[in-house]
């Protein structure tokens, strides 16, 4: 017999191994098996399960699983991402606790073991953090983007890349992270709103130049009065920048200025000639109009000294201290004691015109949490302008499709605006680029000389490789060194032997490839490429991607752009893109805030069944899940609920039987609920091959709770407890028949609680299960079993008892009432079903008697039943009076409500100042005054037809 109550403590662990163990979690070998295939986003080695984790994990783990159901070679392959940044910081936040050296003290290749031994030791949490979620990957084929098969995988695509002409080394800006000296990309920088100023500097313009500036304009903006200037008014919220500054821009339309166009200032402090330019990037509305440039320190600054050809001039050093190309008395400062330094002078020369407090954003390192600078470096760069192309054709023709469709948007606009991808870091944790660089060279003399600037570049896939490559360019022998001011010394040392026995120096690249160089190849390198493997030939492309909107850039355009020019074809047919989990407000989750919600707490206080199934059921197509632990603990209950419905069948002796088959059932009520599976698994079938997510949870949760739970159980009492020997029979086999296919639809997303019950339902009594529940065939209905006259006949009594139950409850019938029922205009069907289930109708509906009647008797409510109309004899258990005033007044109070609303929601002001989910929750307010409202506007309706 079951327990009393489900354990999922117990029970999860102890069926997560079962399952691993019988190796339900690898494809079927069966060749004749349609693939399915999912790659996971790889977390970060160093990460722990989140609530975003758990959501989108879930999805995988319900297709997975429904796609292995039904007999495909389903392959769910997980792994994790190096996560450069992240390791590394992790790792020598360790060293530094433990009071060891740091890691430029200890060396590259020591730091390096210290990371892997680390990885050995921690990093493996999140994927055992998965299990606990359920999660059904083969982790027989567990990958690590650092893994030797992936390094052989990015040293190769690396190189061709290079070859191709696709990957180059560049000198260009970089989002730069001073504390971990590193460029950073996009994703991993951080807009925060600090309070600031906008320093108003007056340059001085050189060669004695003067001009005309308005300072009084008429109502319609022209000028009325002007002043002589000698000097032009640029505005910067960064001015140590200034001492880079190699130019000021106005706008071509500008009339203020544009006499002075081709006219140059002296930059203060420094005594640099720089050009005034015309360029459409500076704002006439803006401040002066005027813009000083620092191509060297600023996105915008660096194009428009590209298209004006000024000179690049970085100021900074990789600690974002000012170097040698400052004045003397500003090398080494920090960049922000130089700000202070360089707002003093200008106050004490006279060249602050005024200081305007601001607001505005500043990006921050997501890690380092320190303000990162624009930094002009040499990257290397990958031509994503190129490999784009087939990658939006993929998206344009179908090839791909996006689910919900309107993210196809988001990729279309990124992809066709790409700029260059730099993928370098310098850092030490992760795939180091396979380059070496032989900057030691000879002159036409034969003269040894250093050119740093421009050294040959050998990429290759080995170290061999490379010597080969420099042999054959430099003609003689070559020799690997360590590093730049290695092969200086070396180079050194091979200037007093003669030409013919000079070794030349080459040392590698010590920069590593952005980490997501390596997930950009995650869909196919995880198969084994470059080896032609049986894996890559079958899995290759994979079926469905499922990740967030956050990365549709950073992540699922390489991988479109990587697994399309390295394969041919698009790595996956269909991309789903969850939703953002916010907690039950609105609001984004964070710790500042303290709505984070821990999954694997939840797991632990709610069970993991019902967490899956609530992020199941809310993964619809609004791109945001409002989640909350009372909406998890409703669908406990909905996990209690089939446990309570499986014991009752088990009390009943409603036990599976061998060869039973349902085509053959008599009874109306099992022909009804066998139509009713029917329709629910192509409902959930339908759903899931979508995806619809929302939508199978919502079919299957109707259909277990309302369908099976409270109306077959219920209106199979009678049958079960009396003493019909066959109608009792067929009904316990019907009843157990539903409940197996019940447990196959709704094991993709409740795994634990369905496997459970799947075995232990068949523990003592009836046929043996042949195999686990994660390996059942998913089950196929044929339409032919839903009977019209059944759904007709079952329909009519159910429809009819809700009904009652429904005024009852809108009228505030106590429950211990009984009205009379009176059933008016009767035909003979109708009179029929009155009379075959007139007790029934008294049981489930607490009526005192159900009869037909020539007319309906007084103080009674009507309702639909058919071609006739039942009247509820409700007038002697009511208050009329008050029950209309209660009424009135519960419409009033939502009036008041919607109108107050309303006016929120009519609001410019309001929807412009007022929070995202502010504004969501008040129109969903709304909508649920609004249908509260009709309700009861219904409800009174019918009240004033009782008298």
């Amino acid at each position: 017999m079951l327990e009393k109550t489900f354990d999922p403590k117990s029970v999860e662990p102890r069926l997560y191994a079962a399952w691993e163990a019988s190796g339900a979690f690898k494809p079927s070998e069966d060749p004749n098996a349609e693939p399915f295939v999912i790659v996971i986003p790889p977390p970060n080695v160093t990460g722990s399960l989140h609530i975003g984790h758990a959501l989108n994990n879930t999805l995988q783990d319900v297709l997975t699983r429904f796609h292995r159901m039904r007999g495909k070679a389903a392959l769910w392959l997980p792994g994790t991402d190096h996560a450069g940044i992240a390791t590394q910081m992790v790792v020598e936040r360790q060293l530094a606790a433990q009071g060891n050296i740091g890691r430029r003290d200890m060396g590259r290749e020591a730091f390096v073991d210290k990371v892997w031994e680390w990885k050995a030791e921690s990093g493996g949490a999140i994927t055992n953090q998965l299990r606990r979620l359920g999660a059904s990957c083969d982790w027989s084929r567990e990958r690590f983007t650092l893994d030797e098969g992936l390094s052989a995988a990015v040293r190769k695509v690396f190189v061709q890349l290079y070859k191709q002409g696709l990957l180059y080394r560049d000198k260009r800006l970089v989002n730069w992270d001073p504390q971990f000296q590193t460029a950073i990309s996009d994703l991993e920088v951080e807009q925060k709103e600090v309070d600031g100023a906008y320093w108003h500097f007056a340059y001085p313009l050189a060669d004695g130049v003067t001009y005309q500036h308005p300072i009084a304009f008429d109502d319609e903006g022209k000028p009325t009065e002007y002043e002589t200037r000698d000097y032009i008014v640029v505005a910067t919220t960064r001015p140590e920048t200034m001492l880079g500054d190699t130019g000021v821009a106005v706008h071509p339309d500008d009339e203020r200025y544009k006499g002075l166009v081709g006219k140059f200032v002296t930059l203060p402090i420094v005594g640099r000639r720089i050009p005034i330019v015309a360029d459409d990037y500076a704002d006439p509305t803006k401040g002066s109009g005027a813009v000083k440039i620092t191509p060297a320190h600023d996105f915008n600054d660096f194009q428009v000294g590209k298209r004006a050809g000024l000179e690049v001039i970085n100021i900074l050093t990789v600690e974002a201290k000012l170097n040698g190309a400052v004045p003397a008395e500003y090398i080494g400062m920090d960049r922000f004691v130089a700000r202070k330094a360089i707002v003093a002078r200008a106050e004490e020369e006279g060249w602050l015109k005024a200081i305007e407090k601001t607001k505005h954003m500043v990006p921050h390192g997501d890690r380092s949490g320190v303000v990162i600078e624009p930094f002009l470096t040499d990257q290397w760069y990958v031509d994503a302008k190129t490999l784009a192309q087939p990658a939006l054709k993929a998206v344009e023709s179908g090839e791909t499709v996006f689910e919900p469709k309107h993210w196809e948007k988001t990729y279309f606009e990124w992809l066709r605006n790409i700029e260059p991808w730099c993928v370098s870091r310098q850092l030490w944790w992760g795939h180091r680029i396979p380059a070496w660089f032989g900057h030691v060279k000879t002159d036409h003399a034969g003269t040894l000389f250093f050119d740093r600037a421009n050294p040959e570049i050998f990429v290759a896939e080995t170290e061999e490789e490379a010597l080969e490559q420099a042999r054959s360019y430099f003609g003689a022998g070559v020799v690997v060194v360590k590093d730049a001011a290695e092969a200086e010394q070396f180079g050194y040392s091979q200037q007093i032997k003669p030409a013919n026995e000079r070794l030349w120096p080459i040392y590698r690249d010590e920069d590593v490839l952005d980490t997501w160089f390596s997930s950009a190849l995650w869909p196919f390198s995880t198969l084994g490429w470059p080896e032609k493997t049986a894996d890559l030939a079958k899995f290759y492309p994979t079926s469905t991607l499922v990740t967030g909107f956050d990365i549709i850039f950073f992540w699922v355009a390489r991988m479109m752009m990587m697994g399309i020019h390295f394969m041919g074809e698009a790595p996956f047919k269909q991309v789903f893109i969850n939703a953002l989990v916010r907690d039950e407000k609105g609001a984004k989750m964070s710790k500042s805030k303290g709505n984070v919600m821990d999954p694997l707490i939840l797991i632990d206080e709610l069970g993991c069944d019902a967490v899956r199934f609530t992020l199941t059921a809310m993964s619809g197509q609004a791109r945001d899940i409002k989640l909350s632990k009372q909406r998890i603990e409703g669908y406990r209950n909905f996990g209690t609920k089939l446990w309570n419905a499986s014991r009752f069948a088990q009390m009943n002796e409603c036990v599976r039987v061998e060869g039973f088959d349902p085509a053959t059932v008599q009874q109306p009520l099992n022909k009804w609920i066998r139509g009713e599976t029917v329709k629910t698994v192509a409902e959930v079938t339908q759903a899931l091959e979508a995806p619809a997510f929302d939508e199978a949870a919502g079919a299957l949760y109707r259909f277990v709770w309302n369908v099976f739970c409270d109306w077959y159980l219920e209106l199979a009492k009678p049958i079960l407890n009396g003493d019909d020997a066959a109608a009792k029979a067929e009904t316990r086999a019907t009843a157990a028949w539903a409940l197996d296919v019940i447990l196959k639809l709704l094991h993709p997303v409740m795994p634990f609680i369905t496997e459970e019950l799947w075995g232990k339902t068949a523990e003592f009594v009836g046929p043996a299960r042949d195999t686990l529940l994660i390996s059942a065939k998913w089950p196929e209905l044929p339409a032919e079993w839903i009977d019209a006259e059944a759904e007709a006949e079952i329909g009519w009594l159910v429809e009819t008892v809700g009904e009652i139950r429904s005024i009852r409850a809108e009228m505030n019938v106590p429950p211990s009432a009984k009205p009379a029922l009176s059933v008016v205009g009767a035909g003979p069907e109708t009179k029929a079903r009155l009379a075959r289930h007139r007790d029934l109708l008294l049981t489930l509906a607490r009526l005192d008697s159900a009869r037909e009647a020539e007319a309906a008797p007084a103080g009674s409510v009507p309702i639909v039943m058919g071609e006739a109309t039942g009247a509820l004899a409700i007038a002697d258990f009511i208050d009329l009076a008050a029950e209309k005033a209660r009424l009135t007044k519960e419409i009033a109070g939502h009036a008041g409500e919607i109108d107050k609303v309303n006016k929120k929601l009519g609001n410019p002001d309001f929807l412009a100042r007022a929070k995202e989910e502010v504004v969501e929750e008040n129109r969903e307010r709304l909508a649920e005054a609004e249908a509260a409202k009709a309700k009861l506007e219904a409800a009174l309706s019918r009240l004033e037809s009782v008298g």
